[in-house]
C-alpha cells in the first residue's frame, strides 16, 4: 500500500479507468492518480470512510461480475451522501491487503471521537497542510498561511509572539513537539479555564469534592455524584499522578467537557431507554419515501444504496414500488417515470442483509403497482425470494395466537423483533389468510388514492353485500400469494375518523398525502390525535415534489402520525429534524409518543394546547458561549474567513415554534466568543425539537450553512455542555463544536 497500487476505478460496466492508489505516511489520507497522466486526481481522509464491503456488493460491481471475480472487488463506503468508490484490484491478495488495511485503520474509531484523539488527528492534519515544502518543519510564513487555513484572522505581532514562545530550539522553525506547543497556545480555552478556576480553590486542580460540587451545582447531576466524579477522573485525567490523587487538572476538565458525558445529548438516552412493549401505534417510526431513489423523482437513479443508507440511519419503514419487468421478473422503480430500475430480488436480498443491523424490526415495506405475473414471481416461489424475517402466514406462531384473540389487539415492537411486516393491499380479511376465505368481498386499497370504485366496494362490504365483478377484478390485479404476505399492516382507504372508529381495526393502516393531513390537522386536530392513539397512519410527500424535497415532519408528529415518510436522499432542515428525533433510544427507529398522545380519549389538540391540562409551560434558557474550530464554507475563496453566528430554532406545536440568533463574530471561525443568552417558552416540551445552526453571515446575500445539531428536548442535559456539530449530510465534523450553558425552569 505504501508504494501505491494500480487498481481499476469502476463507475459503470463500460467505465473502468486505471488509477494508482496510495496510503500516505500519516495513515490518514489516501490519494489516487491517473496512470496515463500521473496527475493526482483526488484524495480522501480515512475519517471519511464508514465501511469497506468485499466482493460484488454494489450494483456497479455486480454489472461486471462475469468479467472480474468477487475476490478482486471491493467497495469503499463514505459517510453521508457521498458516492461509493468501487475498485477492482489486480489480484485477490492486493484486494485483501487494502480491505484488511482499511478496516484496521477505521476500526478503532468510535463516535463521538475522544477529544484527545481528535486533537492529535487535527494537529497532524494541519501540520501537513501547512508544511508546503514537506521538510517536516514550519517557518513563520507557513504558520501565517496555516492560520488563514484554520479560519483565524490574527494580529501578526500576536502570531509572531506565539510562534517565538513555541520555538524552544530558537531555530526559526517549528517541528514536532514545538508545533504541538504552538497549537495548544492557539487553542487555549479562556472561558473553560475561568469556569475551572471558579470551582478550584488553588486554580490548578479540582479535588474530588470540588468536582462533586461542580457536577451538582452546574451539571445538575443528583444521583451517584461521587461515583461519577471518580469515573470522570479515571477516564479523562491525562496525568497518572493526578489520577492517583483523585484530582482533575484543567486539561482533564476540558477533556471531560468535550466528551460524551459533557455533551448536550443525555448519554443514557443514546442507548435503548424506552419501553418497547407498547402497541406499534404508540411510537413514532423512522420512515422513508421511495427509498430506492437516490436522486429526483422523475429521472433519478434507483439503487439498493438507497435501502442500505436508510437502514443504516435507523429507518424502519421502507418503500418498494414493484412493476412488471422482462420475462416476468419484477423491477423496482418509480412507475410512469424515467427513473432507472433495479431487480426486486436484489432489493429483498439487501433487506435480508441490512434490516437488523439495529435493534428492532422493520414495521413495514410498502408495495404497489404489481400485476399478477410480477407478484407471483416473488410471492409464490416457496418464499425463497423473501428474507427469512418475512413471516410466512402458513406457519404456526404469534400470528395465529393474534388472530385467535380477534385480530383486534395491537402488536408491539418487542413482539415483532427480527420480523419484517409487509404493508400493502390485501384480498379479503386478515383472518382469511390463516383460516381460509370468508364471506366478505375483498377490500383492496392503494397508498396514493381511494378510487370511487374501491369506496363503493368498501361500503358494500359494510352493508354485507358483495360484488362478483369487483372480486374478479381484484384477483386479476393482485396475486393471492402476495396478498397472503400482508398479515398486519393492511392498507385501507381513509374516509373519516368516525368511519374508521366504527369499521377499522388496529391492524389496518391508511396513507394520506401531506396536503390531506394538513387539512385534517387544521379542521380536526384532536380527532386526528385520538385516531393515531389506536391505528397507524402513514403520510407521504406531495406528487409535486419531483425534486425529492421534503415537507416538515413536525406538524405530522404533533398529531401523533407514526409513519411520516421523507425523502432520505435530500439533506436539509426536514431530515435534520428526523435524524434529531430518532438519534435517541439506541437509534432503533422507534420513539415512544408522550402519554397524552397514547390515550384514545385525549383532549390534546396541537393547535390549541390550552384545551389540554398539561403541566404548564417551561422556560428554556440557552447561553451561547463560544465555538471551536468551525469549518470553512464549502467552495469559499482562498484565505476567506467566516463571520459565524448561532441560531437556535424550536420546532414543536405552533405556539412553541420560535427562533433567535446571536450577533455575528467578524473573521473568526476558530474560537469565536458570543456569550449571549437566549430565552424560549415551551408549552408542550414533550414534542419540541431544538436545532442549533451555525451560519456564515453575509450582509449582501443569504447566509451560508456551516454546521448544525438537532435533538429532542427530552434528551437535553442541562449545565455547561458542548454541542458537536454535524454537516449538511448529517455526518460529524470533529472537532467543530459549540459551548453552551443550559437551564430549564418552570
Amino acid at each position: 500500500m505504501q508504494q501505491g497500487t494500480l487498481m481499476r476505478k469502476v463507475k459503470s460496466k463500460s467505465w473502468k479507468k486505471q488509477r494508482y492508489f496510495k496510503l500516505q505516511e500519516d495513515c490518514m489520507t489516501i490519494w489516487y492518480q491517473s496512470k496515463r497522466t500521473g496527475k493526482t486526481e483526488s484524495a480522501f481522509s480515512i475519517s471519511d470512510v464508514e465501511t469497506v464491503r468485499e466482493g460484488h456488493q454494489s450494483e456497479v460491481l455486480q454489472s461486471v461480475a462475469e468479467e472480474f471475480p468477487p475476490e478482486r472487488c471491493f467497495t469503499i463506503v463514505f459517510y453521508g451522501r457521498r458516492g461509493n468508490l468501487d475498485l477492482i484490484a489486480g489480484s485477490a491478495e492486493e484486494a485483501q491487503c487494502w480491505v484488511q488495511g482499511l478496516r484496521q485503520l477505521i476500526e478503532p474509531r468510535s463516535f463521538p471521537l475522544t477529544f484527545a484523539l481528535v486533537s492529535r488527528t487535527w494537529i497532524r492534519d494541519w501540520f501537513q497542510k501547512a508544511d508546503k515544502n514537506k521538510d517536516g518543519r514550519m517557518n513563520f510564513k507557513e504558520v501565517q498561511r496555516l492560520l488563514k487555513m484554520m479560519n483565524v484572522d490574527m494580529n501578526e505581532d500576536h502570531a509572531l509572539r506565539l510562534f517565538q514562545d513555541a520555538d524552544k530550539s530558537e531555530s526559526g522553525t517549528l517541528e514536532g513537539e514545538e508545533f504541538v506547543l504552538f497549537y495548544k497556545a492557539l487553542t487555549q480555552r479562556e472561558e473553560v479555564l475561568s469556569l475551572f478556576q471558579e470551582f478550584s480553590e488553588d486554580g490548578k486542580k479540582l479535588t474530588l469534592l470540588e468536582l462533586v460540587d461542580f457536577l451538582r451545582q452546574e451539571q445538575l447531576e443528583d444521583e451517584g455524584t461521587e461515583e461519577l466524579a471518580m469515573e470522570l477522573i479515571d477516564k479523562y485525567e491525562p496525568s497518572e499522578t493526578a489520577r492517583a490523587r483523585h484530582v482533575l487538572s484543567a486539561d482533564g476538565f476540558l477533556m471531560y467537557l468535550c466528551s460524551p458525558e459533557g455533551s448536550i445529548f443525555n448519554p443514557q438516552h443514546r442507548a435503548l431507554w424506552q419501553d418497547m412493549s407498547q402497541p406499534l401505534c404508540h411510537y413514532f417510526i423512522s420512515s422513508s419515501h421511495n427509498t430506492y431513489l437516490i436522486e429526483d423523482q422523475i429521472r433519478g437513479q434507483s439503487s439498493i444504496e438507497g435501502y442500505i443508507r436508510a437502514l443504516k440511519r435507523g429507518c424502519r419503514c421502507l418503500e418498494v414500488d414493484c412493476w412488471d419487468g422482462p420475462n416476468g421478473e419484477p423491477m423496482v422503480y418509480h412507475g410512469h417515470t424515467f427513473t432507472s430500475k433495479i431487480p426486486f430480488r436484489e432489493v429483498v436480498s439487501t433487506l435480508g442483509k441490512y434490516a437488523f443491523k439495529v435493534r428492532h424490526p422493520s414495521p413495514g415495506a410498502g408495495g404497489r403497482g404489481w400485476s399478477l405475473v410480477g407478484e407471483d414471481t416473488c410471492a409464490e416461489g416457496s418464499w425463497s425470494c423473501w428474507p427469512p424475517a418475512v413471516q410466512d402466514p402458513r406457519e404456526q406462531g404469534p400470528w395465529r395466537r393474534w388472530v385467535a384473540q380477534g385480530a383486534s389487539l395491537s402488536l408491539t415492537p418487542q413482539e415483532l423483533k427480527h420480523k419484517i411486516l409487509l404493508k400493502g393491499k390485501k384480498i379479503g380479511r386478515l383472518e382469511d389468510t390463516l383460516d381460509g376465505p370468508g364471506d366478505e368481498a375483498p377490500d383492496v386499497s392503494d397508498d396514493d388514492n381511494g378510487a370511487e370504485a374501491e369506496e363503493e366496494r368498501r361500503r358494500a362490504k359494510v352493508r354485507g353485500t358483495q360484488h362478483g365483478s369487483a372480486l374478479q377484478k381484484d384477483k386479476e390485479s393482485l396475486a393471492q400469494a402476495l396478498s397472503d404476505c400482508v398479515i398486519y399492516c393492511k392498507n385501507v382507504p381513509f374516509r373519516g375518523f368516525q368511519e374508521a372508529r366504527s369499521h377499522s381495526r388496529p391492524s389496518e393502516i391508511s396513507s394520506l398525502s401531506e396536503a390531506k393531513a394538513r387539512k385534517l390537522i387544521r379542521d380536526e386536530g384532536n380527532e386526528f390525535v385520538r385516531h393515531n392513539a389506536w391505528q397507524l397512519t402513514r403520510i407521504y410527500p406531495s406528487g409535486m415534489r419531483t425534486d425529492s424535497s421534503n415537507y416538515s415532519p413536525q406538524e405530522m408528529w404533533n398529531v401523533g402520525c407514526q409513519i411520516v415518510a421523507l425523502n432520505f436522499q435530500t439533506a436539509g432542515t426536514e431530515m435534520d429534524l428526523c435524524d434529531g428525533l430518532f438519534s435517541q433510544n439506541g437509534c432503533c427507529g422507534y420513539v415512544l409518543k408522550p402519554p397524552f398522545m397514547r390515550n384514545e380519549e385525549t383532549l390534546f389538540n396541537p393547535s390549541d394546547p390550552s384545551s389540554w391540562e398539561g403541566p404548564g409551560p417551561i422556560t428554556l434558557t440557552i447561553q451561547v458561549i463560544s465555538g471551536q474550530q468551525l469549518p470553512k464554507v464549502a467552495n469559499s475563496k482562498e484565505g476567506a474567513i467566516i463571520d459565524p453566528l448561532v441560531r437556535v430554532e424550536i420546532y414543536g406545536v405552533p405556539v412553541d415554534q420560535a427562533h433567535q440568533e446571536t450577533k455575528y463574530i467578524e473573521n473568526n471561525g476558530f474560537n469565536p466568543c458570543w456569550d449571549e443568552t437566549l430565552h424560549f417558552q415551551l408549552h408542550v416540551p414533550e414534542l419540541a425539537l431544538i436545532r442549533f445552526v451555525v451560519e456564515d453571515y453575509d450582509k449582501t446575500s443569504r447566509n451560508d450553512f456551516v454546521g448544525q445539531f438537532t435533538l429532542a428536548f427530552a434528551n437535553i442535559k442541562p449545565g455547561y455542555r458542548h454541542i458537536h456539530l454535524l454537516s449538511k449530510d448529517g455526518t460529524g465534523i470533529p472537532p467543530s463544536s459549540l459551548f453552551v450553558h443550559i437551564r430549564i425552569t418552570k
